[in-house]
């Protein structure tokens, strides 16, 4: 997961709606199933949806109140922590 990319769909999701990127989440959920991918591509699109999914749950965390720099460090402590584990 990168912060900078969390950051950005973070922004965009506050500018234009959650809709959009879980539709787009779907999308590419979809495009796993190709048997022809690559594990290389495969592991850029695992990537992009880490981050997508990162960025809604920055998202909700704001929402509920959290400034955006309080949601993603509490965001990125989460997952640093679950994978130390």
């Amino acid at each position: 997961m990168k912060l900078p990319v969390i950051k950005h769909l973070t922004n965009f999701i506050q500018e234009n709606d959650e809709d959009y990127v879980l539709e787009t989440i779907e999308t590419l959920e979809a495009l796993t199933e190709v048997p022809s991918l690559k594990d290389e591509e495969l592991d850029v699109i695992g990537e992009l949806i880490s981050n997508m999914y990162g960025a809604i749950e920055v998202h909700k965390a704001v929402k509920s109140g959290a400034s955006q720099k309080e949601a993603l460090n509490g965001f990125m402590q989460r997952v640093m922590g679950s994978i130390d584990k």
